[in-house]
């Protein structure tokens, strides 16, 4: 009876990650046609807060689901959120810590070349990886290290483009521009690494810490609104240029990232790079077919280069979607002695 329960764990798995990735794909798509089409184009913030407002109605519904009864439902938000300040401040920190990255990263963009600031950036992909060697007390195995730095190589070359020169000069500070995408891609690691931690950690809900982590998210989001665009949302509005295009993409959006959290739960932050990886690529093909892009050499070779990394990874291995507590190992060479 154990292995159709696994068949269907592995099933759910799988359904999660391909949902995930076409949500995401589908996601950069609209959100490519919203910032080239839109007449008045919107605040990116105010979109983010909104986004994370949803995310929080959408696990209130589900948890309410879950505990199927409106006393129960009551008790675990008093119990697990409005009871329990500690458990949400552990989940601010990767809100706090995304928040950074994003300041960073943007820091980084205007002190480095694009390609540069392209190629650096995905590093975030072997930091991640190690990241759950560190923090979880895992291992990979060499071809899993291949694959990751592979995946890494074919994001680069799916996302490459041409440097076109410009007569416009602007200043940059190269050395503040590499210590900001250091920063941004160890938070990057950091941050979804500590997030699948806390998950797998204890018994809690997946939609218990979803709402303590988006509860914390709204207020940093707010606070990012304020600083980047307070005085233009004053005179315009907080949703001016809304379309129902954008309201598409901020659904995509909060729709993905419930899956992501999903995937992260019951696989692991490097499942989550390659459905991203793959997310990449459809993407890139649906705007050939709707925006008119043209398929490039190093679009085909970075295509090939993830597609060969996915399957790599995906070749049978030491499950890595659990956390080790390295107790097993140590045991099985006593054993052999």
């Amino acid at each position: 009876m154990a292995a159709p329960r696994e068949n269907v764990s592995l099933l759910f798995k799988l359904y999660c990650l391909a949902v995930m990735t076409l949500v995401a794909a589908a996601y950069t798509v609209a959100l490519r046609y919203t910032r080239t089409s839109d007449k008045e184009l919107y605040f990116s913030t105010t979109a983010v807060c909104v986004t994370e407002v949803i995310k929080l109605l959408l696990s209130v519904g589900i948890l309410a689901k879950e505990t199927g009864n409106l006393g129960r439902f009551k008790a675990s938000l008093r119990e697990n959120v409005l009871g329990s300040p500690k458990e949400l401040m552990k989940l601010s920190v990767p809100s706090l810590v995304y928040a950074v990255q994003n300041n960073m990263a943007f820091l980084a963009l205007s002190n480095l070349d694009a390609a540069v600031y392209q190629v650096t950036y995905q590093l975030k992909i072997p930091c991640t990886a190690l990241c759950t060697v560190l923090m979880l007390n895992r291992t990979l195995s060499k071809l899993q290290w291949i694959s990751v730095f592979m995946l890494c190589g074919g994001v680069i070359l799916v996302q490459w483009k041409p440097a076109q020169a410009t007569k416009v000069m602007v200043e940059q500070n190269p050395l503040l521009g590499f210590g900001a995408i250091a920063i941004a891609v160890l938070c990057s690691g950091f941050a979804g690494v500590y997030f699948e931690k806390v998950l797998k950690s204890s018994d809690t809900s997946l939609w218990v810490r979803n709402i303590q982590m988006y509860l914390s998210g709204i207020v940093v989001t707010l606070v990012g609104v304020y600083l980047s665009d307070g005085a233009e949302i004053k005179e315009k509005g907080f949703f001016y240029g809304y379309t129902y295009y954008v309201w598409l993409v901020i659904f995509l959006a909060s729709v993905g990232g419930l899956y992501t959290s999903i995937v992260v739960k019951y696989t692991d932050n490097i499942m989550k790079g390659f459905s991203a990886a793959a997310a990449i690529v459809l993407s890139t093909i649906a705007s050939v077919m709707l925006f008119g892009l043209q398929i490039t050499l190093t679009f085909a070779l970075g295509t090939l280069l993830v597609c060969v990394s996915i399957y790599l990874y995906g070749l049978p291995r030491q499950d890595t979607t659990s956390i080790q507590q390295g107790e097993t190992a140590s045991k099985e060479r006593a054993g052999g002695v």
